[in-house]
């Protein structure tokens, strides 16, 4: 039951359709003394959250996580508490409580409660979280190892199992194999879904007692957590065979062309699949399966001295013996001497083979050949007349108790002498651009290589070449005026010496430079006269090859001619008004170089008498005008004189129309009468191209003639002349 007791005054009540509703509640308290109102409002001011006794626990310590919540309220009422705890995002704790703190309880703290802890309470609809702690527990539990076996043989394997069982992973697990008087041995294994972990140890020869441990590891905050070391555990190793014997006879210091006997045995426990393998120097010498002995014999050499190993194998399990063998030396091995190691073809050659302090033995003579070696003969020594063929390696022999030696090999060069060598250019022809490197070769047609090469320019030697057959030499500083000729010789080690080619000489080719062009007469041309055209160039080696082009849509060759000069004319007879244009000349020769001139331009105008036609037919045209002029005034006269005889008027109009043509006669105009405006008129214009005395040619003399003509309607022809003179530069 309730201490309180609630009443409702009137003002408390509110009337609503004839009810009366709750506004304001009253509460009496539990003493009955005081009535007072009660207004439910709160507010979170901070969640707050830490751990129990430090935010680093040592593993297996007790562990508090506690939740306080800092509420202030209008007045003093109960209000439930939601408290929910997560670590690194997951529900770990919740609970509901009217008091202000909440406490998530571990009693045995592990390494996976470490983490990022967060608390959120939930209150009348409001809901506030606290920032986020993160706690260390340090220290993780001891792992459990076990083992698959407590016994093996050597060679087999031992299986072990790690566990954390109150770890969480990713977790590291590190393994020992532990072994008396030697560093234990480790394997590693990160397993990031599985507290556990599985490695397997190879047992070897040697193993006897065998002691295994393991630790965990874990990450946290880049920092390692490690955990104590497991209990040990002990596996028992057993031989599955004893170690091999290994004998020699006679002894183990021996003479070559003695025989020599290897034996090798063991004892086995288990027959299967035993194997035993005789080496020397890791080359297999013979080996037997299922077997306890082996043995090996041979004839002992100085090769045989060293160490013998017999290995016993039985699956994993391995075990070795070694012994050391001394094969003390018989005789030495044979020398072969020559009388000569270079000589000329024809020459005898001697080949003698002998054993310091030894003379009982069987000799023979071979030469090396990639097929085999050639015997010669079978006797101490040899001599014969060598050819070029007879280059090559020789050894001898020498077997004494069926013990063969070889001795080191002879290197025998034959020479055949250089032959007379001929020098050339590379390219081909006995000459070179000026400007451009000059390349020549000299060559021996036979001649036992290697053959010395060196070159001359004039007696200069400029390079010396170590080759088989030819030489190249190449010469970057050529001049225009170099007259030195060139020569090379060739000598090998034939006593003959040194053979000198022929001397070279080669032409040096200018390239051509500066092409111009020009004409007589220069500019204007008259039609159907002639004209020399000079193309030229400053400097050039001759030949050179000269072509002149007249430039239209397509550039046209007009004129292509070569000399053995600087320059060329080229005379058109007939110059025509087509010929007009601009014209430029190119000029090449052996360098291969087009050189263009700068263009000049022709203009091809009227001939003299041509002109002189043109100003004779002007001047008839004028002549023309003239008298019908004349003609036409003297009509003129004759018709007003007829009309002053007949008509009887006053002189003063006579008078006044004399004076009218008077006037206007002198202004140069004739007409007849009052009808002259609406007279037809017709204009002529006459272009005459007068000639210079001294036919300059840079003088144009035009003059223009207008005419003008009116008909009368009388049918009288009016003429009128003007003249306009004018001299044009070009």
């Amino acid at each position: 039951m309730s201490n309180s007791v609630h009443l409702f005054s009137k003002s408390s009540l509110c009337q609503d359709e004839g009810k009366y509703l709750l506004k304001d509640p009253l509460r009496l308290n539990s003493k009955g003394s005081e009535l007072y109102t009660q207004d439910r409002v709160f507010t979170f001011n901070t969640v707050e959250i830490n751990v129990q006794p430090s935010v680093k626990v040592k593993n297996g310590a007790p562990m508090s996580i506690i939740c306080h919540a800092d509420i202030s309220k209008s007045a003093d009422f109960q209000l439930k508490h939601n408290f929910t705890i997560f670590k690194d995002g997951k529900l770990v704790f919740m609970t509901v409580s009217d008091k202000d703190d909440a406490r998530y309880e571990v009693p045995l703290a592990r390494s996976s409660d470490t983490g990022e802890y967060e608390c959120t309470v939930e209150a009348g609809g409001k809901t506030k979280s606290s920032n986020s702690l993160h706690v260390w527990v340090t220290g993780m539990t001891k792992p459990i190892l076990t083992a698959e076996k407590k016994e093996v043989l050597e060679g087999e394997v031992v299986k072990l199992r790690c566990e954390l069982p109150e770890e969480v992973p990713p977790l590291y697990f590190y393994f020992r194999k532990i072994k008396m008087n030697s560093t234990p041995k480790e394997k590693y294994v990160f397993e990031a879904y599985k507290n556990y972990s599985e490695v397997e140890f190879s047992v070897e020869e040697g193993d006897n007692i065998l002691q295994f441990d393991c630790f965990g590891k874990r990450h946290v905050q880049r920092e390692f957590d490690s955990s104590e070391h497991s209990n040990k555990t002990l596996v028992t190793v057993r031989e599955p065979f004893i170690k091999p014997t290994l004998s020699v006879r006679p002894s183990r210091n021996i003479t070559e062309g003695d025989r020599i006997q290897l034996e090798c045995s063991t004892v086995v426990a288990r027959m299967r699949d035993i194997e035993i393998i005789l080496q020397k120097n890791k080359t297999i010498l013979n080996s037997v399966r299922d077997e306890k002995v082996l043995k090996y014999s041979a004839v002992a050499t100085l090769e045989d001295s060293g160490e013998y190993l017999c290995k016993v194998e039985q699956g994993r399990a391995s075990k070795s013996t070694k012994v050391n063998v001394v094969v003390s030396e018989l005789f030495p091995k044979p020398t072969l001497a020559a009388s000569m190691n270079k000589l000329d073809e024809n020459r005898e050659l001697t080949l003698s083979c002998s054993i310091s302090g030894f003379q009982k033995a069987n000799f023979s003579v071979l030469r090396r050949n990639s097929n085999g070696d050639v015997l010669l003969e079978t006797s101490r020594n040899l001599t014969m007349r060598v050819s070029v063929n007879d280059t090559g390696s020789y050894i001898c022999k020498a077997e004494v108790k069926g013990i063969v030696k070889e001795s080191k090999p002879v290197r025998i060069n034959v020479y055949a002498p250089v032959s007379k060598p001929t020098l050339s250019v590379v390219s081909g022809l006995p000459e070179v651009v000026l400007g451009k490197p000059l390349q020549l070769i000299c060559r021996s047609a036979r001649g036992t290589p290697p053959i010395t090469f060196k070159f001359y320019k004039g007696n200069v030697i400029k390079e010396t070449v170590i080759n088989d057959t030819y030489a190249t030499f190449l010469d970057e500083n050529v001049g225009q005026n170099d007259k030195k000729g060139y020569k090379c010789d060739a000598r090998n080690n034939h006593s003959s010496g040194v053979k000198t080619s022929n001397i070279l000489n080669v032409t040096v080719v200018v390239p051509i430079k500066n092409a111009s062009l020009g004409s007589i007469p220069y500019g204007e041309v008259e039609e159907g006269s002639e004209t020399a055209f000079l193309c030229s160039v400053k400097e050039g080696s001759w030949p050179i090859h000269f072509r002149i082009f007249r430039k239209a849509d397509r550039d046209v060759l007009v004129f292509e001619q070569s000399e053995h000069a600087d320059r060329v004319m080229w005379r058109k007879s007939t110059m025509s008004r087509q010929d007009t244009g601009t014209y430029y000349c190119m000029a090449s020769n052996r360098a291969n170089v087009d050189v263009k001139s700068h263009p000049i331009t022709i203009n091809v105008i009227l001939a003299s008498w041509q002109k002189g036609v043109i100003v004779a037919f002007v001047l008839i045209l004028i002549a023309g005008a003239v008298t019908l002029a004349l003609w036409w005034f003297l009509c003129k006269k004759k018709k007003a004189k007829g009309p002053s005889m007949e008509m009887s008027g006053p002189a003063l109009a006579t008078n006044s129309t004399s004076e009218k043509l008077t006037r206007q006669h002198n202004d140069g105009d004739y007409y007849s009468g009052p009808d002259l405006e609406s007279a037809e008129v017709e204009y002529t214009e006459v272009e005459v191209s007068t000639l210079d005395p001294h036919k300059a040619p840079v003088q144009k003399g035009t003059e223009t003639v207008y005419s003008e003509i009116r008909k009368a309607n009388n049918g009288c022809v009016i003429a009128r002349w003007e003249s306009i003179n004018a001299v044009e530069n070009p």
